[in-house]
């Protein structure tokens, strides 16, 4: 069975994002760019004072992969627009949006145990302040598989390396729970279906069905009704993003929304937009960087901006920075995603890699293959 290698270092910088981080979602070191190798050294050279305690702890959570089955890439997602269309009587919203999957993420190795081994998962994770009990979702989805399957004796020894930090409204948890859903399913000899997969994930979370996609999807309901974009939108578009140390909780933004400030666009012409540049025939867009700035919609900004104002001023910093395209807000934040890449990248990292209140990720559009046994692979040029 195929299994992504984790480099060591790759191990370091994830530790290093989320080492010192509890409740506060504190990052140190500074910045984190992850391309491999240059940019893996000078992210652990500019630890400084912190560095010590960072090596010492990351070594605790190096992964010996051959300790594992199968090791999955769990990438997270960013919204290239966004609308929310009505409250539901149930207290949830009705959304249409265009999900995205990038190549910033975190690692998933998952072992199936032996019936006789144990009676329950097994679940270590090697960032502080994540929950490791059955409340956390790469369990939930474990018991969600062995349920709906009938191999109940069935048991997984999952570690999960974590790089994408919570409340930055980029699915890292859902993304986690897709990919564990997808693992143990093939280590059990695939007894689901794709289309199983997908329509038992609803029950774990609004997000996850999108992970179970090629890449590209268009989403409504809470976001568990998924619509297929195919082929999936080009891998390799460069962007960048920016999240700021503070958090913002999905019902905090939603408690913000004034409905009078949504936006009128219509979901649909939106989606045309987009996926017109992926077809480039009679069109005169070649990619989502040509689509019009006016389509990058998030109905979720205004509340998000008025939780936390300074993450307006984030935003309006970086639409000055030439070389992006669009600068937009990821689901309910607090992350930020620019489409493109800084012409100038030394005054940008000067400007705001440097940062001790920013986590700054260059990343890339990923996605997978049509088939089964397919799964996303980390980029090569991480």
């Amino acid at each position: 069975m195929t299994q992504r290698r984790m480099p060591l270092l790759l191990v370091l910088a994830c530790y290093c994002v989320c080492w010192g981080t509890h409740n506060s979602h504190a990052f140190s070191p500074v910045a984190f760019v992850p391309q491999r190798n240059a940019h893996y050294l000078s992210l652990l050279s500019t630890a400084s004072s912190s560095s010590e305690a960072v090596s010492s702890s990351a070594t605790n959570n190096v992964v010996n992969e051959e300790d594992y089955d199968l090791s999955l890439f769990s990438p997270c997602k960013i919204n290239l627009f966004l609308r929310i269309i009505r409250k539901r009587e149930d207290g949830f919203h009705d959304l249409a949006s265009l999900f995205q999957t990038v190549g910033f993420g975190d690692m998933l190795h998952l072992k199936l145990l032996g019936a006789d081994e144990t009676t329950s998962d097994e679940f270590d994770c090697n960032m502080e302040g994540v929950p490791t009990d059955q409340s956390n979702l790469v369990l939930r989805a474990l018991t969600l598989l062995r349920e709906k399957t009938g191999l109940s004796n069935q048991f997984f020894r999952a570690n999960l390396v974590k790089c994408v930090p919570a409340q930055a409204g980029l699915g890292g948890g859902s993304g986690n729970a897709a990919a564990a859903l997808y693992g143990a399913n093939e280590l059990l000899g695939r007894p689901a279906t794709q289309e199983q997969l997908v329509e038992w994930s609803g029950a774990l979370g609004s997000d996850i069905t999108f992970f179970l996609s090629r890449g590209t999807a268009y989403c409504t309901g809470r976001g568990e009704i998924m619509s297929l974009v195919e082929p999936p939108l080009p891998a390799g578009t460069k962007l960048c993003i920016v999240k700021p140390q503070l958090g913002l909780s999905t019902p905090q933004v939603f408690g913000a929304m004034d409905y009078d400030k949504l936006s009128d666009a219509d979901p649909q012409e939106l989606l045309q937009q987009f996926t017109s540049s992926n077809s480039p025939e009679g069109s005169s867009m070649t990619s989502v960087a040509d689509v019009p700035d006016s389509c990058y919609v998030n109905d979720l900004e205004f509340p998000a901006f008025q939780c936390v104002p300074e993450l307006k001023e984030l935003k309006e910093q970086l639409l000055k920075v030439e070389g992006f395209q669009h600068v937009l807000m990821s689901g309910s934040g607090t992350s930020i995603f620019c489409m493109g890449e800084p012409t100038d990248k030394d005054a940008f990292q000067k400007e705001f890699g440097s940062r001790d209140d920013l986590l700054v990720v260059f990343t890339e559009f990923i996605n997978r293959g049509p088939g089964d046994g397919v799964w996303f692979e980390e980029p090569s040029s991480n």
